[in-house]
């Protein structure tokens, strides 16, 4: 079945390779939510949809997820837990359940180490108004709701053209220091494409071999 997915962000180098992943595996339509939409680029008419919109904007968003099956939320922004409240109430208004959220290594304390001392200084750990600490309580508000959220919590990202990923479960301490960008995009269209086993699950995700004290162009 043919369904309409929602990309909030759809302008952020992720969503532009989960995109690809999506047009080139499937069959889906998808609405492409974003405030620059002239950043976007090659759009096929027949297979996507460009809206302007703003996320923050409660009837631009809730406009957008009527129209929605699936969303999948690329953001990052002071103001994402409110964003996160804002998608959670128009999903619920309109009955749409599944959800795909990026979020952020390190926000439940969960990388080990060397590592984890460096990610803590690097993003804010323990800081509640640091950028882990807002990118937790937006996680808190996802996984508190009744939504068939999956959450997703990059490494450290890379630009590298490869598909090269594992994971990790929420609990579990996180393994490597980076991934790719198209790792994450391609395990985004998976989840899109086949829901139920990644529902009201949070993931850790990395290139296996990464393991270090930091990213290794640092």
């Amino acid at each position: 079945m043919t369904k309409q997915v929602l990309i909030l962000g759809a302008t952020g180098q992720i969503a532009g390779h989960a995109i690809k992943a999506l047009l080139n595996n499937g069959d889906d339509h998808l609405l492409l939510f974003t405030r620059p939409p002239q950043h976007l680029s090659n759009v096929d008419d027949k297979r996507e949809t460009v809206i302007k919109g703003d996320t923050l904007k409660v009837a631009e968003l809730d406009a957008a997820v009527a129209q929605a099956d699936v969303v999948y939320a690329n953001l990052r922004n002071p103001q994402i837990q409110q964003q996160a409240e804002n998608i959670v109430a128009a999903m619920d208004k309109h009955g749409v359940k599944q959800l795909v959220w990026i979020s952020s290594i390190g926000i439940y304390n969960e990388v080990p180490g060397k590592f984890g001392e460096w990610n803590n200084k690097e993003l804010g750990g323990g800081q509640e108004d640091s950028y882990l600490g807002t990118y937790r309580k937006a996680a808190d508000v996802i996984s508190s709701s009744d939504l068939d959220y999956t959450i997703i919590r990059p490494a450290w990202l890379t630009n590298k053209d490869e598909v090269d990923y594992e994971t990790t479960k929420r609990g579990e301490s996180f393994k490597g220091t980076e991934v790719s960008r198209k790792s994450i995009g391609h395990f985004v269209a998976k989840i899109i494409d086949d829901p139920a086993p990644y529902a009201r699950k949070d993931f850790g995700v990395d290139k296996p071999g990464t393991d270090g004290d930091k990213p290794a162009w640092y």
